[in-house]
């Protein structure tokens, strides 16, 4: 069996999410589209699907495979509409990853207006919290939020943002005064784990070169940064997050912002892609479509978190990173 038509077919299956739904869009038999799929597992040697008498469901390995499969499939595409002479028109499907929040709230608008503009490209978002290595997984652009260290990518600075602790004024006003890091250890905490579960780091005093470290038994653990932003808006404790997670609820006083003159280094944000991805149309009309408009809501969010006059942001030192 040829493997690209098998992809072809798996990838049918999945976007019909059934296999009898596959088998319709390709107009092949059910028998013939459970061959397709069973090929690809044994030339794998991995399970890419759960199956159930009316549905399927991507394995762990299945999901990474699809995201190669889609790339793969996107890219012939565009090598049969540059031999034709499509090279310059965007076209096809773009591919593009961020974490949840950022993704949601942040690209998605952008990628809405992006299509009205462009109708000839198709977008597929994946908001993971997790990393993800955009050539194994067939990614074409991700939005970062992190020192980057790939050589791989080509990076565009956006902006950056703040690794914040804040509170609701009301619990604010009930709890002692929190003038500097190891005050925490008299507070509810509410933590995230990529934030810190047990322990959070603040940069050195002056004249010191050791981060102070504050340690705690968080009241709540979260794994989701609007359940976070919820519960210390409702007054539940204090919680770090990064700066745009919280801009709204800043602006309108429903948390506010402490310890901001012992922030850590702002963490920059950055759109990247795979070098050589720029070449492609729908790459470059996407990063020249999208720039402009992240770094005016990056700006407009970090001047909505500005620290005030007394509690100025200090010097950048060392190098953290975030989703």
């Amino acid at each position: 069996m040829d493997r690209i038509d098998a992809m072809k077919v798996f990838i049918a299956a999945l976007d019909e999410g059934s296999l009898a739904g596959a088998s319709r869009k390709t107009g092949r038999s059910a028998a013939a589209v459970s061959r397709a799929v069973a090929f690809l597992e044994a030339h794998v040697g991995v399970p890419l699907l759960h199956r159930t008498t009316r549905s399927i469901k991507l394995s762990e390995a299945g999901e990474r495979y699809a995201m190669a499969c889609r790339k793969i499939l996107s890219d012939m595409d565009e090598a049969d509409r540059q031999a034709a002479g499509e090279r310059s028109v965007p076209r096809g499907t773009l591919t593009i990853t961020s974490t949840v929040f950022a993704g949601v709230e942040l690209l998605r608008p952008i990628v809405d207006a992006f299509m009205d503009e462009f109708p000839t490209v198709g977008v597929r978002m994946y908001l993971l919290e997790r990393p993800v290595n955009l050539i194994d997984e067939g990614m074409d652009l991700a939005l970062r939020i992190t020192h980057l260290a790939d050589s791989t990518l080509v990076a565009h600075r956006i902006g950056e943002v703040r690794r914040v602790v804040v509170a609701s004024p009301r619990y604010l006003a009930t709890h002692p005064r929190i003038a500097e890091p190891a005050d925490l250890t008299k507070h509810q905490v509410i933590a995230m784990a990529h934030m810190g579960l047990e322990s959070w780091s603040f940069p050195p005093l002056e004249g010191s070169s050791v981060p102070r470290s504050v340690a705690f038994t968080p009241r709540l653990v979260i794994n989701n940064v609007r359940a976070a932003v919820a519960s210390a808006t409702e007054g539940r404790g204090v919680t770090r997050l990064l700066s745009y997670h919280v801009a709204s609820e800043i602006r309108q006083d429903l948390l506010r912002i402490v310890l901001a003159n012992a922030e850590p280094a702002p963490i920059p944000v950055h759109l990247v892609s795979p070098y050589g991805r720029l070449a492609v149309p729908k790459v470059r009309a996407f990063v020249d479509f999208a720039l402009p408009r992240l770094r005016a809501q990056f700006a407009r969010l970090a001047k909505e978190v500005e620290a005030p006059p007394d509690a100025p942001i200090p010097p950048r030192r060392g190098r953290m990173s975030a989703g």
